[in-house]
């Protein structure tokens, strides 16, 4: 098991300074591993977008992430990239309850 407690210390404090953080790298390089350490790929609040499922919930994007809270991780971001304005409208109202990791492979 590769020790990520320096980079779980990373992205705790840049999402105390930011409601949106990126881990963006190649493959098989651990991302999909630090997101899930931040939430449980169980959680409603975890999308994978390579997960059919999941991707679906995504339909009306507005809809499925205007009211979830706490800490969503959007895994494989890149595969949605109608979902960028969408989190910008949500990133820039004051009363969002929610902050978000995506996961993007490089």
């Amino acid at each position: 098991m590769v020790k990520r407690e320096d980079l779980v210390r990373e992205v705790r404090s840049a999402l105390r300074r930011s409601r949106a953080f990126a881990i963006i790298g190649p493959r098989q390089c651990g991302k999909t591993t630090l997101a899930r350490q931040f939430v449980s790929a169980e959680s409603p609040a975890y999308l994978d977008l390579e997960d059919p499922s999941n991707h679906a919930r995504l339909d009306e994007p507005m809809t499925a992430l205007r009211n979830l809270k706490g800490l969503v991780v959007i895994d494989e971001v890149q595969r949605r990239p109608d979902l960028f304005p969408v989190l910008r409208v949500l990133l820039d109202r004051k009363s969002l309850p929610a902050r978000f990791l995506a996961r993007l492979r490089t």
